[in-house]
């Protein structure tokens, strides 16, 4: 982990390169996506289950693709007590803070014109949750939950399946926070399925949820087809700190995002050249104790850097250009920030607010735009599973008061027919 001080050279050269990362790669992976993407537009289920045995080396069929109800069921045999539990309880959380976003349908009267916004949920949803390298139920109930709670109907999860099938883990989520339907297809294929439709799996209004660099490539190719959340890529976290944080803390919350992938991305920004180099001797010392150390190794010594700045108000500015994930604020006063933070996926303040929390039991979404998206980008929230539409009712008393101000912008923009609809009425 690279130790960079403001006054070496390499410092803005290094901010300037993190703040530019992309977390989709071009060229080979876009063709690839491209072709599997087309290839399950045209031949639906058999393409599906070509690319699983190709990629995740099971033989499925397109009759296995759904996993039973049955299946669900014998999963809760396959966990322990204190872990259903522990799944519940995230759940009621999750859905506590999540019912706090609810938008309802207003309207409001102008004279004679009634106005406002009328907001429904989605028809049909479907959830990506990524395997592989981990087994992820909590993104299930981050997911799921939100759109239950919105009123979607039909709530679909795509996940990859092993050759044992799927992990008991994510079954028990999955029917904890009232998934529909899950399949056991996972990659490009199972987001163009949710996304065109086969035979097996009925096609979706909107897919959500994190994957790898195949599966972000295929959302962003997809929008339009569906509409997506955000495209996600790899973990990060930007640890800002003072001179009081603890560098043990400070390291063990760069490890907990950094033992997610390789690629995890994690910085620290400090006003302190001691906190520094305490931090990266933590990062050393704790890095051995883990059971994905090499996982954590690699993305540390990849990505990893800690910036020293002159102010607090400096380490702001950095964090705010470099726009993560996660942006914890280990400081002596973090709420003095919050409004002075512009860019970032979620905030972590305080000495006693690990990231780790939020991943499972605190309740706000931990699906959270990536790359420095969150400039745009927003958590995962209700808003991603209803949709808004404009009510505008005018009587024949109030429209007759706009009709030559319709006229004239009509004529502007050069369309006659535009006027003569009102013209048409007799006004």
């Amino acid at each position: 982990m690279k130790v960079i001080l403001q006054t070496d050279r390499a410092f803005r050269g290094m901010i300037k390169r993190i703040a530019s990362r992309s977390n989709l790669h071009g060229g080979a992976v876009e063709a690839s996506v491209r072709t599997i993407l087309k290839a399950v537009e045209r031949g639906g289920d058999q393409a599906v289950s070509r690319y699983t045995r190709k990629f995740d080396r099971v033989t499925l069929k397109p009759p296995q693709f759904r996993v039973s109800p049955e299946q669900v069921k014998e999963a809760y045999y396959q966990i322990r007590k204190d872990e259903g539990d522990a799944l519940r309880h995230a759940a009621q959380r999750i859905m506590a803070f999540h019912e706090r976003q609810r938008a309802k349908t207003w309207m409001y009267q102008d004279g004679g014109v009634t106005l406002g916004q009328v907001v429904v949920p989605l028809d049909a949803v479907g959830l990506y949750v990524p395997g592989g390298k981990a087994v992820y139920p909590s993104s299930v109930l981050m997911s799921a939950i939100p759109a239950k709670v919105a009123g979607v109907k039909r709530v679909v999860m795509c996940t990859p399946t092993q050759k044992s099938g799927i992990s008991p883990y994510l079954l028990v989520a999955a029917d904890i926070a009232g998934v529909d339907e899950v399949y056991r297809i996972g990659g490009v294929q199972a987001i163009a399925a949710m996304a065109y439709g086969t035979k097996t799996v009925a096609r979706v209004d909107k897919i959500v949820g994190p994957g790898n660099v195949y599966v972000a490539t295929a959302k962003r190719l997809l929008y339009g087809t569906v509409g997506i959340d955000m495209i996600a890529g790899p973990s990060e976290l930007l640890v800002l700190a003072d001179e009081g944080a603890n560098p043990s803390h400070v390291a063990a919350d760069l490890l907990c995002e950094a033992e997610h992938d390789e690629e995890a991305r994690v910085y620290l920004v400090t006003t302190s050249e001691r906190l520094a180099k305490d931090v990266v001797r933590q990062v050393q010392e704790q890095l051995k104790r883990l059971k994905r150390s090499k996982i954590a190794s690699k993305s540390i010594a990849r990505h990893a850097v800690a910036f020293v700045v002159g102010s607090m108000e400096e380490a702001v500015a950095v964090a705010n250009e470099i726009a993560a994930e996660h942006l914890e604020l280990s400081v002596e006063r973090p709420f003095d920030y919050l409004e002075k933070v512009r860019h970032a996926g979620a905030l972590f303040l305080g000495r006693h607010t690990p990231p780790a929390v939020a991943d499972y039991v605190a309740g706000p979404n931990h699906i959270l735009p990536t790359g420095g998206t969150a400039r745009f980008f927003s958590a995962l929230s209700l808003d991603d599973f209803v949709k808004k539409s404009n009510i505008i009712a005018y009587t024949k008393e109030e429209l007759v008061k706009v009709r030559d101000h319709v006229s004239r912008i009509a004529q502007m923009e050069g369309f006659d027919a535009h006027a003569k609809s009102l013209e048409s009425r007799h006004l």
